[in-house]
């Protein structure tokens, strides 16, 4: 049985690394990808193939302080409706190179804030996607949703282009709380969302909620979660918030000294967890509880769950391409990042081109250790007969990697010829495990904290 003294010496209270929803990840990516071998990259999809849409919107009418994505803060829509023309255009480009016949298997609206949009803005937004990227029988179309940013129409907007997903983020609903993260959203107006969503036949609904952040308590989290149950969500990510305010400037405004030690987050943590499973919720990789009928755990049950930059997802499609300033795309070839500042991702496509501004070629044993990774990390498991089959590496390698790991990690993982997997009590410490598959120099990049 893994102690607290165990976790403790392993590194989980002291350790930063990385979330793994990319290997290698973000911080390791360069400039010799450029919007040339991107828009290859796009000509060399099979045809009649299925894809996956990210589309990215960095507006929001009030920046909250927890939050470390790349948005900025309009109460005008003057600067979104130019940033729609500026998506159309990059649609257009992405038009001039998909191959015939592909389909869309997932397509999602992040930010940011997509619900910002007027309904003509999203109903124009979504009729374009359509046209040159028809869904594919079975697609799934998910939108972030602020609770504070939605109305009837844009729900009816919304659905009439097919969302069959809604994904609300609710933090936390505790008051004081939310006036130290900045993030104003009370549970009454949380649950009309909800409703309203439900009532245009939107069964499927993921929800947020974090741990780690200022003035919360077992008794605080308790509360949130119940609350969060009785919205019956299918999805739930229970994410560890990440306080890292020499890159997010707007986090200062939250008070350090407020925060949660790491001893008392895994607290926090394991008293969800535990109302998440009461609840008969499926656990679902590090950080995800699902209902036993979402695809999620059937994926889960199947041996299918994957991990990407959204977390983890069912989409089996071997492409995802980001469309908006910042966004990550991934190919079966490398990863790909559009220029993080809207400027200059406009003024690229205002030129004519992609604004594909780093990313990273697979090169060396890169795909095997992001599979390595990913199976920890989704399955808390890796089977080296299927590593072998699909890599090609002999028994030997396997071998050493996995005498690595056991030395490292000492009577913590279940060793032998076929598999390595992480006991249950040990779990806390995956994301420290897959680092031990990691070829990249930690240093070289800042991370948030293991737990």
């Amino acid at each position: 049985m893994t102690t607290k003294a165990q976790l403790a010496k392993l590194g989980l209270f002291d350790a930063k690394v990385p979330r793994y929803t990319s290997y290698p990840t973000a911080p390791h990516f360069n400039a010799e990808v450029g919007s040339g071998l991107f828009a290859k990259w796009i000509e060399d999809i099979a045809p009649d193939s299925s894809i996956s849409l990210y589309i990215h919107v960095p507006f929001c009418r009030n920046l909250c302080w927890f939050c470390a994505c790349r948005t900025q803060g309009t109460q005008s829509d003057a600067p979104v409706a130019a940033y729609l023309k500026v998506l159309k255009a990059e649609l257009e480009l992405l038009r001039a190179r998909l191959p015939k016949g592909v389909t869309l298997s997932r397509l999602h609206w992040g930010g940011g804030t997509p619900t910002l949009l007027k309904p003509s803005m999203m109903q124009e937004l979504a009729g374009l996607i359509a046209e040159i990227v028809p869904f594919a029988e079975g697609a799934e179309f998910s939108v972030e949703i602020d609770p504070n940013e939605i109305d009837e129409a844009r729900l009816d907007a919304l659905a009439g282009a097919g969302m069959t997903r809604a994904s609300i983020g609710v933090q936390d609903f505790d008051p004081d709380i939310q006036k130290t993260i900045g993030r104003i959203q009370s549970f009454d107006l949380t649950r009309d969302a909800v409703e309203m969503i439900r009532a245009r036949g939107i069964s499927s609904l993921n929800a947020d909620i974090l741990f780690g952040l200022p003035h919360q308590t077992r008794e605080r989290m308790t509360t949130s979660v119940q609350k969060l149950l009785s919205l019956e969500p299918d999805r739930v990510a229970l994410y560890g918030y990440a306080h890292v305010p020499w890159m997010a400037k707007r986090q200062q405004l939250i008070p350090s000294e407020a925060l949660p030690t790491p001893e008392e987050r895994l607290e926090l943590f394991e008293t969800a967890r535990k109302l998440f499973l009461w609840d008969n919720y499926a656990e679902i990789g590090i950080d995800h509880f699902a209902n036993p009928s979402d695809g999620l755990t059937i994926a889960h049950k199947a041996g299918r769950l994957r991990r990407n930059f959204q977390g983890y997802t069912d989409d089996t499609s071997d492409v995802l391409i980001g469309i908006g300033a910042s966004s990550i795309s991934r190919f079966p070839q490398g990863y790909a990042q559009n220029s993080p500042a809207t400027s200059a991702h406009a003024k690229a496509i205002r030129a004519g081109h992609f604004s594909t501004s780093r990313g990273h070629v697979f090169q060396g044993e890169d795909k095997l250790r992001a599979r390595l990774i990913e199976a920890l990390m989704c399955d808390f498991r890796i089977d080296a007969e299927e590593i072998i089959q699909r890599f090609g590496v002999s028994q030997s390698t396997i071998d050493a990697m996995f005498m690595a790991a056991n030395q490292a990690f000492p009577n913590i993982l279940n060793i032998n010829k076929n598999t390595l997997s992480i006991p249950v009590d040990a779990r806390p410490l995956t994301r420290i495990i897959a680092h031990s598959f990691d070829a990249f120099d930690l240093s070289k990049a800042g991370h948030s904290s293991a737990i």
